[in-house]
């Protein structure tokens, strides 16, 4: 898609003369009294939260913000593969890809050596690995991700909106109450003006940014340090003769500073992110009075011996650099997390701030919520013991602090100046080892690093032989299959969807799915007819079948050479008011396009393997496939047995 031509414009693309139909949100409703989930702020990390908890109607979830109305002009851009990964999950990926800028390679300049004073390309490298994710690193503006999940809201159960207007005033917290958190908010709409609302909660999630006012109200404190170091930003329409301004771009200067090109969505917008002066002991960046006009200088003396005339700057500003997080991210202390469970939470920027420049502060604050709601979603339906919310802390907080690490050492490496000939400077860096760093990290950056350690919801790598390619603790790693029931060629991880629910994944031995004996029939039949199993001991029985754990079975042999019907009948339920068949619960490799699931995941073809997948996409654990006392052992853990 092409857009931007003749100025920029926020919104949606396809929509012409969109300005006329900006609408702001004009909230003129009161707040109920008694809410499940208080969100706090409609920033990334509420929303994602709000569009996962909106598909529970017997969830009441409220979510309000202090702006007058959805974002319009977003500050983050980048999106990882992981994070593609998670909004195929809420149903919008494709959305994101039709507008999306596709990061494919990323260039590296540094000084001439002919001429110190101008850049040249030294390399270009492919941006991420093959096979990392079957989705792109992509750009888009991230009031476009807004709203996505503001649509997803909107048609959902729940139907869910945010209400705008409301500036968080205290927060107060009474284990004892049945709604213990009490919120206090000043609305400042113009017709309700100056006027005071409270609303009580059984949690609330203060999604509310850096200046967050429910960590304040919780006394938590963003510990870290600043890098003295000022950049500026700014989103631009202009013409140059700079080759690479159409492709992620990694820029050292020799004197001028360094500069990182990413172009835009639309096909002409492009945002630079551009080194400035460093700053002194205690000064901030607000001192320096820094204008747009600077930014545009600094940058053009960056690219020298190309120009850059700048048409237009749809958004600047200036930052400073520092790495920053909460010691947890509850309102438990760490010393009495054995004896309370946490009722207030913070998400994103609230707990964990860093520069911008490695693109990974909206995907990280994104899936802080991504694991939160579907934990605040089983307690409060009583499908899990309370103690399952002190996982989200311990995994989150541990996941926020390699980022923190990474950040430190990427922004270190990308303000320092670049080794020439001529320059011996102390702290110099050869550009080289730049790009040696931004290659090592890329899985880190791409959001596939990511590991929950052995805890409640992660076992040790006891059986991860099964499947090293699935790795305990990382998101399911999705992979090309054929659907059994209809030859559809599919991801197996696209079944995975922000619904709550566990799944599954059973990979059949080599034996012939339709013996009788075989291990895949046996282990379906206990599934779903042993009193221990934890699809009959958790599911209610009035229930869908599928409502809490979404089993699926995927076999060795080519989908030609199997019968559907002579599959374990468990895998083809009576579903809805009719009883209609669910006939798309089974797979086999594509085996046509030589992408077999068994080879890339290297899964053991001799034994099988039963891998559990988190609501999250993360795989919880690994069994042998028959062994159903592990998996009884792994539930019983923390579900409840519904009364």
């Amino acid at each position: 898609m092409q857009y931007h031509l003749n100025g920029f414009q926020p919104g949606n693309p396809s929509i012409h003369n969109l300005e006329d139909k900006i609408t702001r949100a004009t909230p003129q409703r009161d707040l109920p009294t008694d809410v499940d989930v208080l969100i706090i702020g409609c920033g990334p990390a509420g929303l994602t939260l709000a569009a996962q908890l909106s598909t529970f109607d017997d969830i009441k979830t409220v979510i309000v913000d202090q702006k007058d109305g959805p974002l319009q002009l977003g500050q983050a851009d980048g999106i990882a593969c992981r994070t593609m990964e998670m909004f195929e999950a809420f149903g919008f990926c494709e959305k994101v890809m039709k507008e999306a800028y596709w990061v494919n390679e990323t260039c590296f300049w540094r000084p001439s050596e002919a001429d110190p004073q101008k850049i040249e390309r030294s390399s270009v490298i492919q941006d991420t690995e093959d096979g990392l994710s079957e989705f792109p690193h992509v750009i888009l503006n991230q009031a476009r991700v807004h709203d996505f999940y503001l649509e997803v809201m909107k048609n959902s159960a729940s139907e869910l909106q945010p209400d705008y207007c409301r500036k968080l005033v205290s927060l107060t917290v009474n284990p004892e109450a049945t709604y213990p958190v009490t919120a206090t908010f000043e609305r400042t709409h113009p017709d309700h003006e100056g006027e005071s609302e409270s609303i009580r909660a059984k949690y609330v999630v203060g999604c509310d940014g850096g200046r967050s006012t429910v960590r304040k109200e919780l006394n938590l404190e963003l510990k870290g340090d600043s890098a003295n170091q000022a950049w500026g930003v700014m989103d631009v329409l202009a013409l140059t003769n700079f080759p690479d301004i159409r492709v992620k771009t990694v820029i050292h200067s020799a004197n001028e500073g360094n500069m990182l090109i990413i172009p835009r969505e639309g096909g002409y917008m492009v945002r630079l992110y551009i080194e400035l002066d460093k700053l002194n002991e205690n000064e901030r960046v607000a001192s320096k009075n820094i204008t747009s006009d600077h930014l545009i200088a600094a940058a053009q003396r960056i690219m020298s011996p190309y120009d850059l005339d700048v048409k237009e700057i749809a958004w600047w500003s200036v930052y400073e650099i520092g790495q920053r997080l909460c010691d947890h991210f509850d309102n438990v202390p760490n010393e009495a997390r054995e004896s309370q469970y946490p009722s207030v939470f913070i998400a994103g920027d609230a707990c964990h701030t860093h520069s911008p420049k490695a693109g990974q502060g909206m995907n990280v604050s994104m899936r802080d919520t991504f694991n939160l709601g579907w934990k605040l979603a089983a307690v409060l339906r009583k499908q899990a013991h309370p103690k399952l919310l002190h996982t989200y802390s311990e995994e989150r907080q541990k996941v926020a602090k390699e980022l923190i690490n990474f950040d430190r050492e990427f922004a270190k490496l990308f303000s320092a100046p670049p080794k020439t000939s001529d320059m011996a400077e102390e702290h110099a860096v050869d550009p080289a080892e730049f790009q040696r760093y931004f290659v090592q990290h890329g899985r880190f950056t791409a959001g596939t690093a990511i590991q929950y350690r052995p805890s409640l919801l992660t076992t040790d790598m006891e059986h991860q032989d099964l499947a090293p390619g699935f790795e305990i603790g990382k998101r399911f790693h999705s992979a090309p299959v054929i659907r059994l029931g209809d030859a559809k060629p599919m991801e197996l991880g696209h079944t995975v969807k922000a619904d709550g629910r566990w799944r599954l994944f059973l990979f059949a031995d080599a034996t012939d799915p339709a013996e009788k004996d075989a291990p895949i029939q046996k282990v379906v039949s206990s599934l779903y007819s042993d009193p221990k199993s934890p699809i009959v001991r958790y599911t209610p029985k009035e229930a869908d079948i599928d409502s809490i754990f979404d089993v699926r079975a995927v076999f060795q042999q080519n989908h030609r050479d199997l019968e559907l019907h002579q599959m374990p009948s468990a895998l083809i339920p009576s579903k809805g008011r009719y009883g209609l068949q669910d006939l798309e619960k089974m797979f086999c490799p594509d085996l046509h396009r030589q992408q077999d699931i068994y080879d890339m995941r290297r899964i053991n073809r001799t034994k099988g393997a039963m891998i559990i997948v988190r609501p999250d996409q993360h795989i919880g654990a690994i069994f042998p496939l028959t062994d159903l006392g592990g998996l009884i052992a792994y539930f019983d853990a923390f579900m409840i047995t519904p009364k």
